[in-house]
Formats: C-alpha cells, structure tokens, sequence
C-alpha cells in the first residue's frame, strides 16, 4: 500500500532532499513551504527525477497559526479527495534563524513561531490521520546545538535582551522536550511513533535569509563545511520509513544512529511544562 508523507521546509535544504527521496520510494508526497514559486520549483525538481511520482505542495507560513490551521484544513480536504485514509508519517523539518528579534503579526517571536509552535500545533492538528495508520511517525527536525542550552522560563520568547543564536538553541532544545512529552502522552499502546532528529552541520540557506551581511557571509563560510542536504536527509528519511526502529526506545537519533539528546532535553517536568505553554499558546486544548 502506498504511503503518505507531509513534509514542511520542502522546498529547499533537507526538506527538499527527503521529499525527493520519499518520492522515489513510491510514497505520495505533500510538501508544505512558503512561497508558491519555490513550492512549484520544488515540484518540478521531483518530478523531473520521478516523473510518475505523486507529489503535490501547498503554500503555508508556518511562522502563523492561521496557516497553521489552514494548511492541516486542506490537508484534511486533499485527503478526502484523493480517498486518503490516514498519515504514515509527518516530518516537521521547516525551520527558521532570525539574528534580530522578529515579532509575528499574532504576536509571537518568530523562531519561536517557527520553530516550535508550528510543529506542536500542525502535530495537533494532523493527530488524527496519523493515528489511523498501522504504524506512522512523527520526524521533528532538531540540532545539535540544543546541547548545553537551558530555557527561559521567565522569557521563553527573549523580549528582554534578545539573542538570535539563544533563541535559535532554546527552540531546538524544545523540539526534543516536545518529541519526548510526545511520546509519552501517546503512550506504548499508539500506532505513533515520534524521533528528534539531529541533521548535523548541513550545506543549507538556513542563515542567510533575512540577516545581516555579516551573519550571511559567516553561516556561508561555516555551512560549507557541512553535509550535503541529500545526505543529512538520509537519516530523516530512515526515522519516517524504517521498519528496524518501530520498538526502539531511543528518542534523539544522529544520521541513523541513536545518540543521546543533552539531560535538560529528557526532564519530564521541563517537558510537561513546555506542551502545557505550548497548548495554551496555540488555543489547544
């Protein structure tokens, strides 16, 4: 049976790079980005090396929960017209670096935003039609530079004193602290299955849009030592599909290998805590 993927930050980077693969492996492919040139770019790529893959994008921003919710509403009707039943797996990659304190139009600062309240609420909304699958999995895209990074409590959003590098290592600490409380609240018996993932240092645009001339010139100058996104993809694509994994225990996993996330990232205090802000911020209850 075919399977079906979602994947946000598809039209560039990692995100590009596992829904080509995804495509290649047969699995019909719905690829979430924010501008309908790149997403119609991105479909062409894939098309171009499958040309009889199922693949279709939709536009979203996700630093907006509006979209948000829009983006899983025409999810919800794409499903109904094509006679999709359920989700095998979503892959929460899109991502974003701001050097200077952005504020989204609903208030939010937007790695925050992005980073975070995206993949909590879009997870949320999309819970349903991955619960309906014999086995699906959530994929969120974390760092390594969650490592030795502690949150805010008092200003998880960094209104006071801001600094793009903390505020870029608290979201990513918060996607494994949202994988492990995940995990748990769906508990043993849940045809879900949920993995952070560690890309690693990739060859990607992540900071250059958007920023400083110097922030631009240092993130091309370091990114170059990094992987090729078609590589670091591998890895996400093997924690969405691999049969191997499904009873694994491991919750943190590096270019296929599990490794273990920084301490603050398995508290289960900090964890319950986070999704509580979370759900409380994206009006889920």
């Amino acid at each position: 049976m075919q399977k079906v993927f979602v994947i946000t930050g598809a039209t560039a980077g990692i995100g590009l790079a596992a829904a080509e693969q995804l495509a290649g492996m047969g699995a019909y492919v719905f690829g979430v980005g924010r501008s309908l040139e790149r997403c119609d770019r991105a479909r062409d790529f894939i098309l171009k090396a499958h040309p009889f893959a199922e693949v279709r994008y939709l536009r979203a921003d996700l630093a907006l929960q509006n979209h948000v919710r829009d983006l899983a509403e025409r999810i919800r009707v794409e499903f109904a017209s094509q006679h999709l039943v359920f989700l095998d797996g979503l892959i929460n990659d899109a991502g974003t670096f701001t050097w200077n304190r952005q504020e989204t139009v609903e208030g939010f600062e937007r790695q925050w935003a992005v980073n975070h309240l995206a993949p909590f609420l879009l997870t949320h909304e999309l819970l349903p039609f991955l619960a309906a699958a014999p086995m699906a999995r959530v994929v969120n895209v974390s760092s390594g530079s969650h490592y030795h990074t502690r949150l805010n409590w008092n200003d998880l959003q960094l209104k006071h004193g801001y600094n793009g590098m903390r505020a870029y290592k608290q979201t990513k600490l918060c996607n494994v602290l949202f994988t492990a409380e995940l995990r748990r609240r769906l508990g043993p018996v849940s045809s879900v299955r949920a993995f952070a993932a560690d890309p690693g240092l990739v060859h990607t645009e992540l900071g250059i849009k958007g920023n400083p001339g110097l922030v631009r010139w240092f993130w091309r100058w370091w990114s170059k030592r990094g992987l090729p996104p078609e590589e670091s993809a591998k890895g996400i694509v093997f924690l969405a599909t691999a049969a191997s994994i499904t009873d694994r225990p491991e919750l943190y996993w590096k270019h296929s290998q599990p490794k273990d996330p920084d301490p603050a990232a398995l508290n289960p205090e900090a964890a319950h805590r986070l999704w509580e802000i979370s759900a409380e911020m994206c009006g889920v209850k």
